[in-house]
């Protein structure tokens, strides 16, 4: 399957892609109102569902609560950072930017300077039809040095598509290397399915979560919130639908890569 596919029909099956075909069935297919009514209702089950508060927050603590930061943290020969964080400078952008992913890059800086470990690989490349000024490990390189990383301690792997590839890819030069541990640096969202892929690659590897959505403190105030916040937790937002949706697609990938024999 072409890497636009895998893109593409992701986001036919995600609650708002899904909302839309059922809508065009609605409008197009279905001609008795016994069946309009039920699709209909469907179709606002699953909206309501995937963009109220409670579903989203807790779905995503399934998946970050997986990995907590080590402590102390452990020190190793590299730091893999993984792409996704990022903006290109175009214009009218004056520099690269960071995306609400952005807080993978402060923290591999921020781990630089604690001592943890003198290399960073920054694992990104951009898809086909993106925009050419849209160069994930150029532009975490970018950002770093700003930071006070020095170029000397960047290793780039610019060629990487997705996970799989980022997996792929990086320990192919890490093993040239002669590395074969890591401290893996990503979302804590994605963490989960980036460390089965580089470990199916034969890498030892240390989670290093960031960009945490639900915190502790979130947590506990959300089950002791007041009635008035917990209603507003069942009005739909947009946020909650955005979470619920990059919920679903690490479970969709985690799925797919495993049929693929990829994990």
């Amino acid at each position: 399957m072409s890497l636009f596919l895998t893109k593409f029909i992701p986001q036919l099956i995600y609650p708002l892609g899904l909302v839309c075909i059922l809508i065009i069935i609605v409008l197009l297919v279905v001609r008795q109102p016994k069946w309009q009514r039920a699709l209909l209702l469907l179709t606002l089950a699953i909206l309501w569902t995937a963009s109220n508060n409670w579903v989203a927050l807790g779905l995503a603590r399934s998946l970050e609560w997986r990995y907590l930061p080590p402590d102390p943290i452990p020190q190793a020969e590299v730091i893999v950072l993984l792409g996704g964080g990022t903006l290109s400078a175009e214009y009218p952008r004056s520099i690269v930017e960071v995306n609400g992913a952005g807080d993978r890059v402060i923290y591999a800086a921020w781990l630089y300077k604690q001592g943890v470990s003198d290399q960073i690989l920054l694992s990104g490349g951009t898809l086909g039809w993106s925009s050419l000024e849209d160069r994930p490990a150029e532009q975490m390189a970018a950002l770093l040095k700003m930071m006070g990383v020095p170029d000397s301690a960047l290793w780039l792997e610019p060629d990487s598509r997705n996970t799989y590839e980022n997996a792929v890819n990086s320990a192919k030069l890490l093993k040239e290397k002669g590395i074969r541990s890591v401290l893996l640096v990503t979302s804590a969202i994605h963490m989960p399915r980036a460390v089965r892929l580089f470990e199916a690659q034969g890498l030892n590897v240390i989670p290093l979560p960031t960009d945490y959505r639900v915190t502790e403190a979130d947590w506990r105030s959300f089950w002791g919130a007041s009635w008035e916040s917990f209603v507003m937790s069942w009005l739909p937002s947009a946020s909650s639908l955005a979470l619920t949706t990059d919920v679903l697609k690490e479970y969709l990938g985690m799925i797919v890569y495993s049929f693929r024999g990829w994990q």
